[in-house]
């Protein structure tokens, strides 16, 4: 069975019901080398926009959860994410950016990454993106629906450490295709991440994949 969904979801309060336009995303945090699972760490301040022309999943599963972090200012807060786990993906032409706002004398900085843009796109494995916001088109194959979260198996599983009910709302697919990703996140970890044609820049003002 496939699924098909063309939209976006913006959100402004915690869905425990989530829709299959939240459900996969293209993402690459912005420590590469982050090995540990999602939510073993507190976010940042800052959340980063990611864009791609595809995603190619295995293995997925998604279910809603809560990461702990900080403001810039370093007060405590949390955010409500849909966490989106892939057991392998391939991701085409991405981009990242994230903006450091009121720094003194400088005022804006971007940090902008682009990687995957050739004819080997960006890889990884046992991948978790906590998204805030996902606009794409998406084909699922073999979803399931409101299965319990802990019972998602066919995505790596709720990764240790993060804050979700194991009896929550949840949905799985055996792959999912995402073209024309734009999308906002708090946080991605992986077991392995590579970046092909990996290229770093930073400039002022405010200079964001969309």
């Amino acid at each position: 069975m496939e699924s098909q969904v063309r939209g976006g979801t913006r959100w402004k309060r915690f869905a425990v019901v989530m829709v299959p336009s939240v459900a996969a995303t293209a993402c690459i945090g912005i420590a590469l080398a982050q090995g540990a699972l999602a939510a073993s760490f507190s976010v940042s301040g800052q959340s980063f926009k990611v864009t791609a022309d595809q995603l190619v999943g295995t293995g997925f599963s998604q279910y809603g959860a809560i990461d702990q972090g900080y403001t810039l200012k370093g007060d405590k807060t949390a955010h409500p994410v849909a966490v989106s786990a892939f057991k392998s993906a391939s991701i085409t032409n991405m981009c990242q950016s994230v903006v450091t706002p009121d720094i003194p004398l400088l005022g804006s900085v971007s940090l902008t990454l682009k990687a995957g843009g050739g004819s080997k796109p960006v890889e990884a494995e046992n991948l978790y993106i906590d998204v805030e916001d996902l606009s794409a088109n998406a084909t699922f194959t073999n979803i399931d629906i409101g299965v319990a979260a802990k019972d998602a198996s066919k995505g790596p599983g709720i990764a240790k450490g993060d804050q979700a009910n194991p009896y929550g709302f949840a949905q799985q697919a055996d792959k999912a295709v995402l073209t024309d990703v734009k999308q906002t996140a708090w946080a991605t970890t992986a077991g392995t991440f590579k970046l092909s044609g990996l290229k770093m820049s930073l400039s002022k003002g405010v200079k964001e994949c969309y």
